[in-house]
């Protein structure tokens, strides 16, 4: 339970960062569809896994306040700032291509757990929020969206999308490889 502790407190770190990268995919979106759906998905973010976070926290004893005070680690702090440059420097289909392992990476990892956890597993409200219908129809739609926008991209953006899918995926693994070495800083 440690290592998923520390993940837990990076996660929560990491989620209001993710947030505002969909908020910010919303700001670059013209269309009125895609400002619903980045908006929505940020909500989402904050209030679905702020519950989920809360019921672990209340488990572990983790308090607000420790949550506050733990920084992210190295590769969570990485990845945020990798999120939000995107947000900020890149086109909205090299966003959204940073942004799209996230959720795809967490829908295959949800499903793959819930095909072989037992039902009373510790951790059943993580595994069933991941692999969840309502998640897979918000993995499905940025799958989607991200597609169309590919679509309409030329091949030196499409490029980028693939360099920035590729360096979110990598630090993806990062992140959770962090968690679970319970990783900090070295210095």
């Amino acid at each position: 339970m440690p290592a998923f502790r520390h993940y837990m407190i990076q996660d929560a770190h990491y989620l209001v960062a993710f947030a505002q990268a969909l908020a910010l995919a919303a700001a670059k979106s013209d269309g009125p569809d895609d400002v619903v759906q980045f908006t929505v998905a940020a909500t989402a973010a904050i209030a679905v896994e702020r519950g989920l976070h809360t019921d672990f926290f209340r488990r572990f004893g983790v308090s607000a306040d420790e949550v506050r005070a733990t920084p992210p680690t190295p590769a969570a702090h990485h990845y945020i700032c990798f999120l939000l440059a995107s947000g900020f420097r890149e086109p909205l289909a090299v966003h959204l291509a940073a942004m799209l392992p996230c959720f795809w990476m967490y829908r295959e990892i949800g499903l793959d757990i819930h095909s072989r956890a037992a039902a009373d597993n510790p951790y059943r409200a993580w595994i069933d929020t991941y692999a969840g219908q309502e998640f897979s129809e918000a993995v499905d739609a940025m799958i989607a969206v991200t597609d169309r926008v590919a679509a309409e991209a030329g091949a030196r953006e499409r490029s980028a999308m693939h360099a920035s899918f590729t360096r979110a995926a990598q630090l993806e693994w990062m992140f959770w490889d962090s968690a679970y070495c319970e990783a900090g800083w070295p210095v």
